[in-house]
């Protein structure tokens, strides 16, 4: 096994006209969260795509220097956040 095999999926460079995804600190509002999918940890950003009590939302980690800074997006229904996710790993939202 290479280190490659541990990795997870890396988003695409952004395409031109990308939409921003609006973070937020994150708020407790669920007692459990379900990580569904994530990108690589392998770089200094990387995203989960969570649900809990019915929605989604997709948490941003940065790692730098200075720390790590987690900011989530804003709930959604879960179609609505899987669309959203799918943008993100094509490089149509950050």
């Amino acid at each position: 096994m290479s280190v490659e095999d541990f990795h997870s999926a890396h988003p695409e460079p952004l395409k031109d006209g990308y939409s921003r995804i609006r973070g937020s600190p994150p708020m407790p509002r669920a007692a459990t969260i379900r990580v569904r999918s994530h990108t690589c940890g392998c770089t200094p950003t990387s995203y989960e795509l969570c649900e809990a009590a019915g929605l989604a939302f997709i948490p941003r980690t940065v790692r730098s220097s200075a720390g790590t800074h987690v900011s989530d997006s804003p709930w959604l229904r879960r179609a609505e956040a899987d669309k959203l996710w799918t943008a993100l790993l094509e490089g149509r939202a950050r």
